[in-house]
């Protein structure tokens, strides 16, 4: 298969864990005699840098011919502590997903059985938890009417959905119920907000055209309350923008670090995949951003495509370092030395070397696998 991937490494650890995602998916092509091009292009705080826009056309356009999007992150500290910026990264973000189309966000979360212990949560709380969040995305509060007084004292944010946003990702996540465990559960605050009461209408509407999932509601404040007290209930859970994006974050409890978090963006014409942990520029260039949530980013990119086995040997592969401790110190406490790049490295080795690896246990520490 040929594939034009675009890679928007972004700001802050977007460079880093990207690279390592560019690594393993140039070790597949190689695997499994693939055509993988990448093309870079800039986003966010590094845009406005060079060029004093968050989304210059040239990313635009870049994007727009790729079969799929890579991003990696964008923020930077200097425009979070200026609430007066007029110009800032995330808008590169917001208005890339609106170009694009990017209306479904899908985030996947999954505790894994040897991370159980680095939850703050009880294992017998999140053990065998596997749920699909639906998050909307480019409508909501986030993209609607913005409105700052001329005296600076008040200002507003409106959420916005129309029935025709609804309908397009709540079939998705009907569908996506159908394959696992037959079960929606739709997130909302329709005891209090207009919008939500029309996404609770068009939810129960669509429902009879899926039969065999059960459809039940929850509010935020007690979604966002059970998914941490017994996650395990979920299976799709269905939500607006603002919602969602709350909801997969506070996610990362239970998985461990949100570094192991993945998500895809797709529309009707473009996908993205990207890690969801942010920019987090306080660690940037220090060798110790974990990776794995770009490489899992990478494995729902070769998803979309349809190369299920190349992706399962993705995921094999970070399943084998999180096994053997091969992952950054957000994760290890068993080596000090595991940096970015050997986990990238090492899960490239074993993607070259899936069925003949047998570890060299003095070479652990270095993020290595030697072929014995």
């Amino acid at each position: 298969m040929k594939l034009n991937i675009a890679v928007l490494p972004g700001d802050g650890i977007g460079p880093e864990v990207i690279a390592q995602a560019v690594k393993v998916l140039k070790a597949i092509a190689m695997e499994y005699n693939h055509v993988f091009t990448f093309q870079h292009a800039l986003v966010g705080a590094s845009a406005i840098e060079k060029t004093n826009n968050p989304l210059p056309e040239e990313t635009i356009d870049i994007c727009e011919k790729a079969d799929a999007i890579l991003f990696g992150a964008i923020g930077n500290a200097a425009f979070d502590l200026d609430p007066y910026a007029k110009i800032r990264p995330e808008q590169g973000l917001l208005r890339l997903r609106k170009s694009l189309g990017l209306y479904t966000n899908i985030r996947p979360v999954i505790a894994y059985d040897d991370l159980l212990n680095k939850s703050s949560l009880k294992k017998k709380q999140i053990a065998n938890t596997n749920i699909l969040i639906y998050r909307e995305l480019t409508g909501g509060i986030y993209f609607g009417e913005k409105k700052l007084s001329e005296d600076g004292n008040t200002a507003s944010d409106i959420c916005e959905y129309t029935r025709f946003e609804v309908e397009r990702i709540a079939h998705l996540a009907f569908k996506a119920a159908q394959s696992r465990k037959r079960k929606l559960t739709l997130v909302d605050k329709a005891n209090a907000l207009e919008s939500s009461r029309l996404w609770r209408r068009v939810v129960q509407e669509l429902a009879p055209q899926y039969p065999n999932v059960h459809l039940n509601f929850m509010y935020i404040d007690n979604a966002a309350m059970e998914l941490i007290m017994n996650p395990r209930q979920f299976d799709v859970i269905l939500t607006e923008n603002m919602f969602g994006d709350i909801l997969s974050e506070e996610a990362s409890v239970i998985v461990g670090s949100i570094g192991l978090l993945a998500s895809a963006s797709l529309g009707d014409k473009h996908a993205m995949f990207e890690p969801i942990h942010g920019a987090y520029s306080k660690i940037a260039n220090k060798g110790i951003a974990n990776p794995i949530a770009a490489i899992l980013a990478a494995a729902m990119l070769l998803d979309h495509f349809g190369l299920d086995d190349e992706a399962a040997l993705v995921r094999e592969g970070v399943d084998k370092s999180l096994k053997l401790h091969i992952t950054t110190p957000d994760l290890n406490t068993k080596y000090d030395n595991i940096t970015t790049t050997k986990v990238g490295d090492f899960i490239e080795d074993f993607i070259n070397n899936p069925d003949e690896t047998n570890l060299n246990f003095t070479n652990i520490h270095l993020g290595q696998s030697t072929i014995i």
